[in-house]
């Protein structure tokens, strides 16, 4: 059994910056790729940031420069600080990890419960 569990969601006026944080537990061999999707209201879920075992990471062209994602010493939680936010950033965001598994020995994706930010004008 694998959770993802997220945290740092909430309400912020626009040019404002939040920390979205998502950790990992249960029977865990090697956590691979982690990243951040977003949903927003009647659109489909897209990706934001992702960031590989070795550290290198992708951004959506829409939040190049203004949110950074990394992942913590343990390797097992992986943050997304978010500045600059616009209105325009406003969605459920949800944390995603390509996870090993010990029991059974296999390779899923994973996904979190979801954390809504909304960004005011």
């Amino acid at each position: 059994q694998v959770q993802l569990v997220e945290s740092g969601g909430g309400l912020v006026q626009a040019g404002g910056s939040l920390r979205l944080s998502c950790a990992a537990s249960g029977s865990i061999s090697s956590i691979n790729a982690m990243g951040w999707y977003r949903q927003a209201p009647g659109k489909q879920r897209e990706l934001v940031a992702s960031i590989t075992g070795g550290s290198s990471t992708n951004y959506a062209d829409s939040v190049k420069g203004r949110f950074t994602i990394s992942r913590g010493n343990a390797k097992n939680t992986v943050y997304l600080k978010m500045n600059s936010l616009e209105p325009e950033d406003t969605a459920v965001y949800y944390c995603n990890a390509v996870i090993t598994t010990v029991i059974p020995l296999r390779t899923t994706d994973y996904w979190g419960q979801g954390t809504q930010v909304t960004v005011s004008s």
